[in-house]
């Protein structure tokens, strides 16, 4: 119960995480990746030792290719994203690479996008973030559409979007702040990552309100609160363990997976680890504010 007692600072602690985390991506902005602007995408690998990042970064500056990135990858390999290149300005960059022959270098890929196709990608990245909200929506009510007091079922859809929209702006927020220190941007994994965290959030929300029907159901108490704590006792152990161990496999990815990945674990983190939070401190104390405020006004 000490969660439902304490709902005002959990409610306003989720407040300030969200205010915060939109405060960053106004100010730090996201960066998409060639996948979304269209651009090419040089990946190199270095025979003899990979040369410093900043060595390379002043051997491409003398190009013109406007605004570029950098990315090391793996041991000894190098991703290079710029704007769309033609075959003498690919040769270019790949003599650049070798810092003018000093170093071997091998071509590994070569990758352009049109920026036709960037906007049909974001176009249907868009559509299926839609989806999945609408989908979710519907498999709420579906689900709870026998539950209609205290709380009427479609409210619990409202509750769970809201938090789904909590853990979303969060991990967005720090993606944000990724993308200010590690250069990281907008692409199909970051797409992934949002999605994925949409699906195990609302799956701790499902279960912590799924107890809460079957506790209002048993009709041991006629105080909303008692059920909603009762509830929670008896789920939020699970929840926690779940998620726990979800966490550190992706810190450990974090940690010591390969670069590529980096960025993609680290979102992954933190929306499993703020799904949990808004699935326990979030969505039952809005559930109780909300019956609280109909007692109200039918007083």
């Amino acid at each position: 119960m000490w969660v439902i007692k304490n709902r005002k600072i959990f409610l306003a602690i989720s407040a300030l995480f969200v205010l915060g985390a939109l405060f960053l991506i106004f100010i730090e902005g996201l960066k998409f990746g060639i996948e979304f602007t269209g651009g090419s995408l040089t990946e190199v690998a270095y025979t003899e030792g990979r040369p410093e990042t900043e060595d390379i970064r002043n051997a491409i500056a003398p190009l013109s290719f406007g605004e570029f990135i950098v990315q090391p990858t793996e041991e000894n390999g190098i991703f290079v994203k710029t704007r769309s290149l033609t075959e003498d300005e690919r040769v270019s960059l790949i003599g650049a690479l070798s810092l003018d022959g000093q170093k071997d270098v091998e071509e590994k890929s070569f990758t352009s996008i049109g920026p036709s196709v960037g906007k049909e990608l974001k176009s249907k990245s868009t559509i299926a973030l839609i989806i999945v909200v609408i989908s979710i929506i519907l498999f709420i009510a579906y689900t709870f559409r026998h539950v209609s007091k205290p709380v009427s079922s479609w409210k619990y859809g409202i509750i769970a979007i809201i938090t789904l929209l909590h853990d979303v702006i969060i991990a967005t927020g720090a993606f944000a702040v990724m993308g200010k220190l590690m250069g990281a941007e907008v692409d199909t994994l970051f797409v992934v990552a949002v999605l994925t965290i949409l699906g195990l959030s609302i799956n701790d929300t499902i279960v912590v309100f799924d107890r809460i029907r079957e506790n209002i159901n048993r009709k041991f108490s006629h105080d909303f609160k008692e059920v909603v704590g009762r509830s929670l006792d008896e789920t939020y152990a699970r929840s926690i363990n779940t998620s726990l161990s979800t966490v550190i496999v992706l810190l450990a990815l974090f940690f010591f997976g390969p670069e590529s990945t980096k960025v993609f674990s680290m979102t992954m983190a933190i929306g499993m680890f703020f799904g949990t939070y808004s699935s326990v401190f979030l969505a039952s104390p809005l559930l109780v504010t909300i019956e609280e405020n109909q007692k109200q006004k039918e007083d």
